[in-house]
């Protein structure tokens, strides 16, 4: 952060301890020090290649109580694993009490640092006072969540001179750690760990579904042992109350282990304590396939994973194969067919797997054009689908078979103009309908069970806007909604609840929270992974763009997908293999195969989706 931090922070003796705390990185590029040239500012930790780990250097001799402050900032974006060497910068007292897991704090160029101008923390009184500043970005809290953050930050830094050693060290600081925004992203990677929905199950199988919880490991600190102790310990605060987790209370790693890593056979065996020694086979089971989905999502080659009992005798494993036939899990399931409109407002579909550019009527009402649409939603099973007639005033479901009847509406907007009528709908995959009624006078969210029945009112209330757009996340127990206030249209995800019995069901929207902050609006937006949507939109006085972002509002890696001008609706699977599928103001229906750049597929066309 040495280039992040201004006023003292830039060049002279603090750039140079700037440079001693990367000593062993630097020193591994270079085979000796320039003595002349001009002085540049440099990144405070220079992008590494991910294979190289960098150690912080520990306090100097006689070091000024700056280079103090700045070498222990420094310290925290190493990779030190219990910054061990950050603490040489404390006072004995204040390492005993800090506690760095307690939370991250992200700022956007790092912190910089102020003197406080009180006569009585001159340096030569033998005690100083720094604050550190900076503008906020996110907050990682002690469950690894990330949470989008905003405003100043300022934390003061106090220091005293050891009266016999003469040397300054930290002895009072904000508890966690702070670092830029550049430094986080070096550091920390986002990954899923699972858990099971714990009231739905999918499909016609009964099997739990699979929800992704995502959080923030350290990424060169032994991740893979991070992130299993991290998914014994639970799920993060905000998605607690709709998951279960198979592993019994108190369940743990054996102690001392840490280096969990596949062996040769692409297997990682991970020793438990006592507490999961008494369990059966089944929910031995669904305690593997929670191992074996997260730790794919960190470390893709992992084959299997087997749990070992306290004593060291095998429990259970499990590979793909086993782990997707114990539970459900939406990005395995790659879809049959990408389904859009075309120029007479029928449904018409092409399989996924195709290059061409033909599509076929679906079989059934929708296909024949018995009733044309403005939107539809094909069920995750591929058997049904529901539209919103071209007026948006009505809502059908009907089967995808050639004998499927259209039947009457199963739900009715009275909004006084298109745009204040329905939403396009949204399916999960317990088989639950999911559509909005932007009417001014009754604006509802409606659930519709099975897609059939009388339409149950969502409660949500924390909404303050009106829903412009809807989609369900397959698992059932998170919802993603583009919400207009003001003209402002923002995309937040709620947490869905439900309640009672099956005859008296009650289904609430709880705790929203922003998945783009700074966007000023979003045109279009779809789940295209387990915790990932991709979205259309634009920022404040920018132009749109199309991108990825995460359930926490946090910037997956990886590249954007390739610029599209004039997006009106875009289509995504959460299954990776399948491209992209957007409508273009310009070329119509378009897709993105992976690596590659849109190709047309139909001018008139609209409405694309992928089932969901």
């Amino acid at each position: 952060m040495g280039a992040d931090r201004e006023g003292s922070a830039r060049g002279g003796p603090a750039r140079a301890v700037a440079y001693a705390a990367l000593g062993v990185v630097l020193l591994a590029g270079c085979a000796s020090m320039p003595d002349s040239g001009n002085l540049q500012d440099v990144e405070s930790t220079p992008r590494q290649d991910t294979q190289v780990r960098v150690f912080a250097m520990p306090p100097q001799q006689d070091a000024s109580s700056t280079e103090i402050v700045q070498g222990f900032l420094e310290a925290l974006t190493s990779d030190d694993p219990n910054y061990d060497t950050a603490r040489e910068y404390l006072t004995r007292a204040a390492s005993k009490s800090w506690r760095p897991e307690s939370q991250t704090t992200v700022l956007a160029n790092g912190p910089s640092m102020q003197t406080d101008p009180r006569p009585a923390t001159r340096e030569g009184t033998g005690s100083i006072t720094y604050t550190l500043e900076g503008s906020r970005v996110a907050t990682v809290d002690a469950q690894q969540a990330y949470t989008p953050a905003d405003g100043s930050y300022s934390r003061t830094v106090h220091l005293t001179k050891d009266a016999k050693s003469g040397q300054w060290r930290i002895d009072s600081l904000p508890q966690g750690v702070v670092m830029g925004q550049s430094d986080f992203q070096r550091n920390y990677t986002s990954v899923d760990k699972y858990y099971f929905a714990s009231d739905t199950s999918a499909g016609q199988s009964g099997q739990p579904a699979a929800v992704a919880d995502p959080v923030f490991v350290r990424s060169r600190v032994d991740p893979t042992t991070q992130l299993v102790r991290s998914l014994l310990h639970g799920p993060t605060t905000w998605l607690r109350p709709v998951v279960r987790s198979s592993f019994p209370t108190g369940t743990a790693l054996k102690k001392g282990v840490s280096g969990l890593a596949p062996d040769d056979q692409n297997q990682v065996t991970v020793p438990l304590n006592v507490k999961a020694s008494r369990i059966g086979p089944a929910k031995c089971s669904e305690m593997a396939t929670q191992l074996l989905f997260t730790l794919r999502n960190l470390t893709p080659t992992v084959d299997s994973v087997a749990l070992q009992a306290v004593n060291g005798t095998r429990m259970c494993d499990a590979d793909e194969r086993q782990a997707e036939a114990t539970a459900w899990r939406a990005s395995t399931k790659r879809p049959e067919y990408l389904y859009f409109l075309d120029g007479k407002h029928r449904l018409v579909r092409m399989a996924t797997g195709t290059t061409g550019t033909t599509a076929y009527a679906v079989p059934g009402p929708f296909g024949a054009g018995t009733k044309p649409l403005r939107s539809v939603a094909v069920a995750r099973d591929e058997r049904t689908a529901a539209g919103v007639s071209s007026d948006g005033s009505a809502l059908y479901v009907t089967s995808l078979a050639s004998d499927g009847s259209l039947g009457d509406a199963v739900l009715t907007s009275h909004g006084a103009t298109e745009d204040d009528r329905l939403t396009a709908p949204s399916w999960d995959a317990r088989g639950d309908l999911w559509v909005a009624d932007r009417n001014p006078a009754k604006p509802r969210l409606y659930m519709l069970e099975q897609g059939v029945g009388q339409p149950l009112a969502v409660q949500i209330p924390e909404l303050n806007g009106r829903i412009e757009d809807v989609r369900v996340a397959a698992d059932g127990v998170r919802i993603a909604l583009v919400v207009d206030k003001g003209g402002k249209q923002s995309l937040l995800i709620g947490r869905v609840e439900r309640t009672g019995s099956d005859d008296q069901q009650e289904v609430s929207v709880l705790e929203l929270r922003s998945a783009t902050p700074g966007s000023e609006e979003v045109t279009a937006m779809s789940w295209a992974g387990d915790s990932r949507l991709v979205v259309v939109g634009r920022e404040q006085g920018g132009v749109q763009q199309t991108r990825y972002v995460q359930v926490d509002g946090s910037t997956p890696d990886g590249p954007a997908p390739a610029a599209l001008t004039g997006v009106l609706a875009i289509a995504a699977s959460e299954d990776d293999r399948v491209p992209l599928v957007a409508k273009s103001q310009d070329d119509g229906i378009v897709r993105l195969p992976s690596g590659d750049q849109w190709q047309k597929v139909v001018k008139d066309g609209s409405a694309p989706v992928y089932p969901g």
